[in-house]
């Protein structure tokens, strides 16, 4: 079970505290934090659209809670590559658990038993459970009611997104965490003229840092409209 469990914990190094935008979320990311330091609630839940930054919250977590000497495993329920809910045996002896994208187990009885099961062993060793979802426990649409009573035990937190300004605030910090500086005549260029989608300025990120690179230029507005020019 040690191999599987190697295979299947999979985070990006990119997605931790450092490279995330609060805004205002301040509350949720300090429960998040202490989750991931021996402290806290025992679970958490979040909850919010797409782009609010679940993924990243999670994935962060795991990092955080390795560097605290805690074994932390990140389990993403929307991965097509987990052929079944086996892969649950034995996480509830890990110290955090963070299990992504919930939601997509509604209606499969078997992942739904499975993590049922897996809920009463994790509780019983009293071990940290965070897990996400695009919204509350009680809209899941799971058919086993008893895994939705729990999932409803501990303490829900809703991610709220972000507005405009926060969004570029959000893509100038990540990009200052990988050591690209956006000037912000770039950051209102990009408010004013690009996508509201943040999974598409995360995608802009290594095209920009690469543009820089090869013309050895400092990323202005027009530099950027020729860079947007070849998208």
């Amino acid at each position: 079970m040690s191999e599987q469990l190697t295979l299947q914990f999979d985070t990006n190094a990119e997605q931790s505290f450092a490279s995330f935008y609060t805004g205002s979320n301040t509350e949720a990311v300090s429960y998040l934090t202490d989750i991931s330091n021996h402290q806290g609630e025992q679970q958490l839940f979040i909850w919010g659209d797409e782009g609010t930054g679940k993924s990243h919250l999670l994935q962060a977590c795991c990092q955080a809670a390795h560097r605290n000497k805690m074994s932390a495993f990140y389990l993403d329920i929307a991965n097509k590559n987990l052929i079944n809910p086996r892969v649950l045996d034995g996480l509830e002896s890990f110290d955090l658990v963070c299990i992504d994208n919930i939601q997509h187990c509604a209606g499969d009885k078997s992942w739904e038993l499975g993590l049922f099961n897996f809920y009463n062993r994790q509780r019983s060793n009293n071990k940290h459970l965070l897990i996400a979802a695009n919204c509350p426990p009680k809209f899941l649409k799971l058919q086993l009611p008893d895994l939705k009573t729990r999932l409803s035990w501990g303490l829900t937190l809703k991610l709220n997104e972000l507005s405009d300004d926060d969004l570029i605030a959000a893509f100038t910090c990540k990009a200052k965490y990988l050591g690209l500086d956006i000037p912000e005549p770039v950051g209102e260029f990009l408010k004013k003229n690009y996508t509201r989608n943040l999974s598409d300025l995360w995608a802009l990120l290594p095209k920009l840092e690469q543009a820089t690179l090869v013309a050895k230029r400092k990323l202005s507005v027009p530099f950027l409209k020729e860079i947007l020019l070849t998208e």
